[in-house]
């Protein structure tokens, strides 16, 4: 991530980074009337070529993005479509970019009725932009509920009114949009859910500001992408050997032994050069019959952790993953606690996921304490809240309406000093530094028994070859998503592991060839 620059278009920018943006440019000599021009154009050319010509009702909202919509409407005009334009604020309290747009509308401007929806087949939703941050009322309210009604096609300037920009929460009813139309750079909230619902397909436009703005701003969101790891992925090389490719231990549970086994084979798919899988006595003629490529450890019966100790005095092993299919039943949970403790002792690189994590539900400072090299923990939303209770409640958190994932995963990862990969649809991976990426290319079908376990095994695999773990996880979580979009409908955890070569592959000749021509 040390290659990462200000321009690369993953960054993501709050309303209120959008804001300072927006003054920059006009500082920089770019009026604010052209970006005006400029935005209200992206809208209009992105309708035209998405739709045939319709009847369209422009809803203008107070604000700036009632300034835009006020373009769109003269536009749209201009190419021959029947427009009908509604307006609810006061010209007097327009800024006087957004002023002189409506004044430039030659067309009748009418009040927000729902009765405008009956004879319309498209809304252009000008209302309420990114920065929105209570939930509507009045006439917009109305007005909303009879788009949800009717079904209309829609596209958003911006975001669908009624989406913070910033966190994606929906601040009451919204109306989901088939196409959104953003400027300059994407927020949070068109990549955060429910935000990521409501959007449709998201189109970014250019509109003029210069990307030097970027350089004033701290920003420390993007949009996950390869651009900003692939530089720093671990591929083979011709020299190399398997010692080079680090060495993987995974512990292995006594009951549910298939989640460990996944781990250890996503570890070793993605590159890992060795790994041993360590489990109790009971339990290792299950992992030894069941595992080829993988060396399988015994801990022997009652000294399970000690067994797990002597394993980690080798200093080849050199990258760690405990929790998947460990175990949380009465001394099992003792015993996992132990071999978590035993790990992070090392120092060296540590997944945490699934029950290592629940292992400290009820002493979550302990595990914190103990974190004193490089960790990533990979909860869900419930581990989540066991192992973070206190965040939710947080003065910075923002939940009169919807809680805020990006600043939650933040502060855990500040919390507990780990990388945070707070998974779901919209996983967000947090480095206790403050930078945090949110993925989006993860489909449906990985919502499937055991595509975690595989997940923390591409991480230990990237940790294990070196990759810092903000890059690892990011990389990791990336790779997963794009496999599950490979198999498509019917994955299941197992075929995650088998077609990671075929996505590693197609990866590797696109961004190396990309990287080589930059």
């Amino acid at each position: 991530m040390a290659h990462m620059h200000k321009q690369y278009p993953q960054l993501l920018l709050t309303a209120s980074e959008m804001g300072m943006a927006d003054k920059s440019a006009v500082v920089a000599g770019v009026p604010a009337m052209d970006l005006m021009a400029a935005a209200g154009k992206a809208v209009a050319d992105a309708v035209l070529e998405l739709w045939s010509t319709c009847s369209v009702l422009v809803l203008c909202g107070p604000g700036n993005n009632g300034g835009d919509g006020f373009v769109v409407a003269k536009l749209l005009q201009a190419a021959g479509w029947p427009v009908r334009l509604a307006f609810m604020g006061s010209v007097e309290k327009l800024s006087p970019e957004a002023a002189y747009f409506f004044h430039a509308w030659q067309g009748e401007v009418e009040e927000y009725s729902v009765d405008l929806l009956d004879q319309t087949d498209l809304v252009i939703d000008a209302m309420f932009g990114a920065g929105l941050t209570r939930s509507l009322e009045g006439k917009a309210r109305d007005m909303v509920d009879a788009m949800i009604e009717r079904d209309i096609p829609i596209c958003a300037v911006d975001v669908p009114s009624g989406v913070d920009g910033t966190t994606g929460a929906a601040l009451g009813k919204v109306a989901p949009a088939e196409l959104t139309v953003t400027f300059f750079r994407k927020k949070p909230g068109h990549l955060l859910f429910p935000g990521r619902g409501l959007c449709g397909e998201v189109v970014v436009a250019d509109i003029g500001i210069p990307v030097t703005v970027l350089d004033e701003l701290n920003l420390q969101t993007w949009e996950n992408s390869p651009e900003l790891w692939c530089r720093d992925y671990p591929w083979p090389r011709l020299d190399g050997h398997k010692f080079h490719r680090g060495h993987a231990v995974v512990f292995g549970g006594e009951s549910i032994t298939g989640a460990s086994r996944l781990t250890a084979r996503g570890a070793m798919r993605i590159g890992a050069g060795l790994v041993t899988l360590a489990a109790p006595i009971k339990a290792w003629a299950v992992y030894a019959t069941a595992l080829t490529g993988v060396m399988v450890a015994k801990l022997e019966q009652s000294q399970e952790a000690e067994d797990f100790e002597e394993l980690l005095l080798d200093p080849r092993h050199n990258a760690i993953a405990v929790g998947p299919g460990a175990g949380l039943a009465g001394f099992e949970s003792i015993r996992t606690r132990k071999i978590v403790m035993a790990a992070l002792f090392t120092g060296r690189a540590t997944v945490l996921d699934a029950d290592a994590l629940s292992a400290f539900t009820n002493d979550p400072q302990t595990l914190f304490d103990a974190i004193n090299g490089p960790c990533v923990m990979t909860p869900h939303e419930g581990e989540f809240a066991r192992l973070f209770p206190k965040i939710n409640k947080s003065p910075e958190i923002n939940n009169s309406f919807a809680d805020d994932k990006l600043t939650r995963a933040r502060l855990a990862a500040k919390q507990s000093g780990a990388v945070v990969v707070l998974k779901g649809a919209d996983t967000v991976i947090a480095s206790p530094d403050g930078r945090a990426i949110i993925n989006s290319n993860a489909p449906a079908y990985l919502a499937t028994g055991g595509s975690g376990d595989v997940l923390a095994g591409f991480i230990a695999g990237l940790l294990a070859q070196g990759m810092s773990p903000f890059d690892a996880a990011s990389a990791a979580v990336w790779l997963h998503g794009e496999v599950g979009n490979d198999v498509g409908i019917g994955l299941i955890a197992e075929d995650l592991p088998e077609h990671l070569p075929k996505v590693l592959s197609v990866f590797q000749k696109h961004y190396l060839g990309h990287f080589k021509n930059n």
